[in-house]
């Protein structure tokens, strides 16, 4: 998003990004030299934190001559001590089990739940299949993302929170639910208020 780099820009101090992204960054300001491209199972350090570049299953471009142009991937935050996944957008698959293998257990997981259709489940979860991307990733806490923003799918606003909480009462995860931009702290053990219950 361009507005949003443009913001970031003198924020912050290096922009990590999936291959073909670089050429973006710089066309909107940002120093080749503060950008790092990386590819899928890619692997870097920065100060005392491992950054890993993992597989997703979705698509890029916005445009019919820029279709795939560029890589999709989540994000691994590791340290000694704790280890954290932001999967952005990915329909549900084997590479999920693969990055838990590889990378778990994870304090807590930012899983994708939301703008979902049957007829496009390859690239975004049902909510039930981000409850299980989460288990395959051996998650502790389960945060669902990609929802209660913009209306992109034919579901109703609440839907994705009620299937996803659902789901993780039955399969005994911990769900957290925060609302945009609160603070969240594991110790003590969050718990998830569904504010969204009384959202209109």
């Amino acid at each position: 998003d361009y507005e949003t780099i443009r913001e970031l820009n003198e924020k912050v101090g290096r922009f990590y990004v999936p291959l073909g992204l670089a050429a973006h960054l710089m066309r909107w300001g940002v120093s080749e030299a503060n950008i790092y491209e990386m590819d899928w199972w890619q692997e870097t350090a920065f100060d005392n934190l491992l950054l890993a570049c993992v597989p997703m299953r979705h698509f890029s471009g916005r445009a019919i001559t820029d279709r795939n142009a560029t890589l999709w991937a989540g994000w691994v935050i590791k340290s000694e001590d704790h280890a954290v996944i932001h999967t952005g957008d990915s329909g549900y698959g084997p590479h999920f089990k693969k990055i838990g293998e590889k990378y778990g257990p994870f304090d807590f997981t930012m899983v994708e739940c939301g703008q979902y259709n049957e007829n496009w489940k390859l690239i975004h979860m049902m909510p039930e299949e981000t409850v299980q991307a989460h288990q395959d990733m051996q998650g502790k806490y389960l945060i669902p993302i990609h929802w209660g923003r913009f209306n992109l799918a034919l579901h109703p606003w609440k839907d994705p929170a009620i299937r996803v909480s659902a789901a993780a009462n039955e399969n005994d995860v911990a769900l957290i639910t925060p609302r945009v931009g609160k603070t969240l702290t594991l110790n003590p053990s969050p718990r998830s208020s569904g504010w969204w219950r009384n959202a209109d």
